[in-house]
C-alpha cells in the first residue's frame, strides 16, 4: 500500500473541505462576513479548530488502520454516540454531494446563462467517475487540483481587495436583518468547523491510516488548516468590499471576479467547477465507503443511486442548501467534536 506524504496530506484535507460553498462564497458570506470586522476573530478560531481536529482524526485513522469513519467513531463514542454520529455523518455527506451539485448548477446558470441542470449532470458524471477508481484516484485527483484553486482564490481576493478595500461598517448594515440560524462570530466559527469536520471525517480516517508516519500527520494538519484559514480571510475581505453588490448572489465570489475582467470571470469559473468537485469526490467517497460491505450493494451501485438521488434532491436550490443544511448538521456535529476532544485526552492513558 503507497504511503501518503504531507503534502498529500494537506491537499487532500485541504480539496475536503473546499467546495461550492466556500469557493463560491457563500459559506465565508454566512458564517463569517455577515459580523463585520468581529468575522476576523471567528475565521483565527476556526483556523485553530480545523488543525486540531483534523490532527486528532488522522492520528486515530492511523492507529486503528480506519477504511472509513465507522472505526473512528466506534472508538471515540461507544455503542450508543457512535450510532448517532454514524447517522449525522452519513446524512450530511449525502448533502454534502447534493450542495456540491447544485452549487455547479448554480454557477453555469449565473455565469454562463445555461440551465442549472447542466452544470448538475456534469458534476454528478465526473465525480462518479473517480469515486469508482477508489481512495488513490480520490487523494491524486484533490491534490493535484488544490494547490491552483487556492492560488486562484488569494489572487482574485488579493486584486479586489486592493480595488475596492473592505467596508465592515457596510457589511455589518448589509447584514443587520439577515435571517439564519447562527447570530454568535465564535459559535459560527465553530459550527463552520463543526460540519466540515462531519464531512472531513469520512477522508480523513482513511487519509490517516496511508499516511507515512504521525510527523507527516501532524505536519499535513497544520499546513492544510492554515491553507483553509489563509483563504477563508481572502475571500472575506474580497466580500467585505462588496456587500452591496453580491449579498443576494448565489455565487457571490464569481461576481467580485467579473468586477476584475470578464476572462478572469470565466478563468475562475473554471478553477470553482474544480474546488467544487474535490468536496464532491470526497462526500461521495466517504458515503460510499460506508455503506460498503454493510449494505450488500456493489460499491458502483451505491455511488450511482446515490449520484442519481443526489442529483433530485439538488433542486433545493445552492444557497437554501447552505443556509439550512449545513448549521444543522454543524450543531449535529459538536457531538462529534466534544468526543474527539475526549479521546484526545484519554490517549495519554489508552492505547488505540
Amino acid at each position: 500500500m503507497k504511503r501518503v506524504s504531507t503534502f498529500k496530506i494537506a491537499a487532500t484535507y485541504i480539496g475536503t473541505v473546499v467546495g461550492a460553498g466556500f469557493a463560491t462564497g457563500q459559506e465565508i458570506l454566512q458564517f463569517f462576513a455577515q459580523f463585520g470586522i468581529i468575522g476576523f476573530y471567528g475565521i483565527a478560531l476556526a483556523t485553530v479548530l480545523f488543525i486540531i481536529f483534523g490532527y486528532i482524526i488522522m492520528q486515530l485513522g492511523y492507529k486503528l488502520h480506519a477504511q472509513s469513519h465507522l472505526e473512528i467513531i466506534e472508538k471515540i463514542g461507544g455503542k450508543f454516540l457512535s450510532r448517532l454520529m454514524d447517522i449525522i455523518i452519513i446524512f450530511f455527506l449525502f448533502g454534502g454531494v447534493t450542495a456540491m451539485i447544485a452549487g455547479t448548477g448554480a454557477l453555469f446558470a449565473q455565469q454562463f446563462n445555461l440551465p442549472p441542470l447542466i452544470g448538475s449532470i456534469l458534476m454528478a458524471i465526473i465525480t462518479t467517475i473517480t469515486v469508482l477508481k477508489g481512495l488513490n484516484g480520490v487523494i491524486n485527483s484533490i491534490s493535484v487540483i488544490v494547490p491552483f484553486l487556492l492560488i486562484s482564490v488569494i489572487g482574485i481576493s488579493l486584486f479586489s481587495i486592493f480595488r475596492t478595500p473592505p467596508n465592515f461598517v457596510e457589511t455589518a448594515a448589509t447584514n443587520a436583518n439577515s435571517g439564519g440560524l447562527i447570530q454568535n462570530w465564535a459559535w459560527s466559527a465553530i459550527l463552520y468547523v463543526s460540519y466540515n469536520t462531519v464531512i472531513s471525517v469520512a477522508v480523513l480516517g482513511p487519509l490517516g491510516s496511508r499516511a507515512k508516519d504521525e510527523k507527516a500527520i501532524r505536519n499535513g494538519a497544520i499546513l492544510g488548516g492554515l491553507g483553509l484559514g489563509i483563504g477563508t480571510l481572502a475571500i472575506f475581505l474580497a466580500l467585505s468590499g462588496n456587500m452591496t453588490e453580491i449579498g443576494n448572489l448565489e455565487v457571490p465570489f464569481s461576481h467580485i471576479a467579473g468586477n476584475i475582467a470578464s476572462f478572469v470571470q470565466l478563468f475562475y469559473a473554471v478553477i470553482l467547477i474544480a474546488e467544487v468537485y474535490t468536496t464532491a469526490v470526497g462526500s461521495l467517497y466517504g458515503f460510499s465507503a460506508r455503506l460498503n460491505g454493510k449494505s450488500g450493494f456493489r460499491t458502483s451501485t451505491i455511488v450511482l443511486v446515490t449520484v442519481i438521488i443526489s442529483l433530485f434532491a439538488s433542486f433545493l436550490g445552492f444557497s437554501n442548501l447552505v443556509r439550512v443544511l449545513y448549521p444543522l448538521v454543524g450543531y449535529g456535529g459538536i457531538l462529534l467534536l466534544i468526543c474527539l476532544i475526549v479521546s484526545k485526552i484519554k490517549q495519554g492513558r489508552v492505547e488505540y
